[in-house]
């Protein structure tokens, strides 16, 4: 599409879904994947951008119009192949966590330690949240934090190994060097639910996608999004702060789907694994530095510093320390086997992941990777 196709696109589709709650029309799939190719250019207007999203948020988003900006996206990203037959998308909130001490970023290595090679995707920090992130986690490690597509994937294909953190800088900088105007923008735009699915490294045989969410009405949206990406299966839990990690204290959901069939749902249960915790998830430090807020969602803490005790606890964990950690990697890591039919069942599952952290096979996988 030429720069004035483009630019027509915008000007048609902003007409069309910014004229107000009476008479607002949805984008066809083509609209807005035209609309999104022109947002992507490096000339493109912000202020038309940022209408675009306020618009279609405020109409409500329909799902051609998930899909037409999502192909958009993918249109932009580096997609390459790992030399492994399966492998497991890990997608958490890319805004972070504000209320706990996030762990998902040490199941990638817990899940490679239980034979399944696995990513973790994310960037350093975006609103309206700008909590703590996988990034800051691993960086404060010591860990690549800017490793390209094709180091990621073949990291993936080490047996000793068999886990990366893929930042989105590196297989989608476009979007990425939009963060600066989704932080004028404020709220929540589609780009939020849809920058977890580009699904931007595959395996051979099946590429399966594990994220979260909070809102009753998000599963279906996922699971259709994520099927019409590519994705062979999907776990979408009813995690902590929108995360993949359920809560440790009280009963959750999770909605999948295999070989792009039919979403389905599933009950779970915390103490039928032998989890007892009095926490959702694990707490926050009472002693971190405290920041001025600018509003009631944005992160009321150092999200470095507390990165840096995230990373603590997740490596304890690591180490066979028990706890509201240890307990978060045995619980997303036996939903991700028994979806896999790694385990008969999840009980099964908590138990092979209770293995690979009392031995120390985890950790040693942690290690290995970059």
């Amino acid at each position: 599409m030429s720069t004035n196709e483009a630019t027509l696109a915008m000007r048609s589709a902003i007409q069309k879904v910014a004229t107000g709650p009476e008479y607002s029309k949805d984008l066809s799939y083509e609209e807005s994947l035209a609309a999104m190719e022109y947002v992507l250019q490096d000339d493109s207007d912000p202020v038309q951008a940022a209408v675009f999203f306020i618009a279609l948020r405020m109409k409500r988003e329909t799902m051609d119009e998930f899909k037409g900006i999502l192909q958009a996206l993918k249109n932009r990203t580096d997609i390459v192949e790992a030399p492994v037959d399966e492998l497991v998308d890990i997608a958490d909130p890319y805004d972070g966590y504000t209320r706990g001490l996030p762990i998902s970023a040490f199941l990638p290595a817990t899940l490679a330690a239980a034979g399944v090679p696995a990513f973790i995707q994310g960037l350093n920090e975006v609103g309206p949240k700008y909590g703590v992130t996988p990034y800051k986690i691993f960086k404060s490690l010591g860990k690549s934090v800017e490793m390209s597509p094709s180091d990621a994937a073949a990291q993936l294909g080490k047996a000793n190994v068999g886990w990366a953190y893929l930042d989105q800088s590196q297989f989608c900088k476009p979007l990425h060097d939009m963060l600066p105007l989704r932080s004028r923008i404020i709220k929540r735009q589609a780009l939020t639910t849809l920058e977890v699915l580009h699904r931007p490294i595959v395996a051979r045989k099946q590429t399966h996608l594990l994220t979260g969410y909070v809102h009753k009405a998000y599963p279906p949206i996922y699971t259709e999004v994520a099927r019409f990406s590519g994705f062979d299966s999907a776990m979408i839990v009813r995690g902590v702060e929108g995360g993949i990690i359920p809560s440790l204290q009280q009963a959750g959901k999770l909605f999948y789907y295999h070989d792009k069939g039919e979403e389905q749902q599933r009950d779970l249960d915390p103490i039928s694994l032998g989890i007892n915790q009095e926490t959702r998830a694990v707490p926050l430090p009472k002693d971190l530095p405290q920041t001025k807020q600018a509003d009631n969602i944005a992160n009321p803490f150092n999200a470095d510093d507390a990165a840096e005790r995230a990373a603590q606890a997740g490596m304890a964990a690591l180490n066979g320390e028990k706890g509201a950690a240890y307990d978060s990697l045995v619980y997303a890591g036996a939903i991700t086997l028994s979806h896999l039919g790694r385990a008969d069942s999840l009980e099964t599952g908590a138990e092979q992941i209770r293995k690979v952290l009392d031995s120390g096979l985890a950790l040693a996988h942690f290690e290995a990777g970059q």
